[in-house]
């Protein structure tokens, strides 16, 4: 079965419109982009465009391309001073090497939605109630909520171990009571590994990496990888076509974790907004 991605997000995005109604203002979502990637642009037209239709106020912080790390945390310093402002995005890829943590200790921890800042993982590791998770990665957590996939006491692995989506994806199936086994391009046999999972969460960057043969009968799959084509489409990190037959469920690429990940941040934005900020 492929799961409909789109289908769960229309379904959030239709709770969240009754939640920003009864605010009875705007949520505010800054997002501060320092590149030219176009995959990037593309997405961050997705968000504007999500956040209109649900009556979110979200605008686009443009930065030079070769901006230093100074530059970048002052951008996403004033957003966060903005009143009007319920949540803040930095946008990868950063230029001159910089990375995430670099630039993101900046965004306090109550509006950074997307859980950009080290003490946002911090708190997830450590269980603290109401802190923001990378959105990709609490997207997988809300799609396997949503197809009842039952977690306490099974068997999930996770191929990847980025601080985005593998470690806290991790974080939040062993949370939910999950056996987690994290795997990645040094893990020997990978593929033996994977076959052990109930839940398997691919997440790390090589298209059409996991195949049949990763896969244990009746498992469950979901796919984060966007992998750009020649062609300009997207491809994910799962051989969906080999993978459908094995598996009893899969997220498709397109049409799978992305849209979730959109309405998860807006669900933060409006959380932020709900709490009294």
């Amino acid at each position: 079965m492929l799961i409909d991605g789109r289908k769960i997000a229309a379904e959030l995005g239709a709770e969240l419109t009754g939640r920003i109604g009864a605010l009875g203002h705007r949520p505010g979502l800054a997002i501060v982009v320092a590149t030219g990637d176009e995959s990037t642009a593309w997405y961050v037209r997705s968000l504007l465009r999500t956040a209109e239709k649900l009556g979110i106020a979200a605008r686009r912080v443009d930065l030079p391309h070769d901006s230093d790390a100074g530059t970048i945390r002052g951008a996403l310093a004033q957003a966060a001073a903005d009143p009007g402002t319920h949540g803040v995005i930095c946008q990868t890829p950063l230029p001159h090497g910089l990375t995430l943590p670099d630039v993101a200790a900046v965004i306090p921890p109550e509006l950074d939605v997307d859980g950009a800042n080290p003490v946002s993982l911090g708190l997830l590791a450590a269980g603290v109630a109401g802190a923001f998770a990378p959105a990709t990665a609490a997207a997988v957590l809300k799609i396997l909520d949503h197809e009842g996939v039952e977690l306490t006491g099974r068997r999930a692995v996770v191929i990847g171990r980025s601080n985005v989506v593998g470690k806290p994806a991790a974080l939040m199936l062993l949370a939910r009571h999950a056996t987690v086994t994290v795997c990645h391009s040094r893990t020997p046999d990978l593929a033996a590994v994977a076959r052990e999972a109930d839940v398997l969460v691919a997440a790390v960057g090589r298209p059409k990496l996991v195949t049949a043969g990763y896969v244990k009968p009746g498992a469950v799959v979901v796919d984060v990888g966007t992998n750009a084509t020649p062609d300009g489409g997207l491809v994910g990190d799962v051989d969906t076509a080999a993978v459908e037959q094995v598996a009893a469920a899969i997220t498709p690429v397109p049409g799978g974790v992305g849209p979730v990940t959109t309405m998860v941040l807006m669900h933060n934005v409006v959380t932020v907004a709900e709490r009294g900020r």
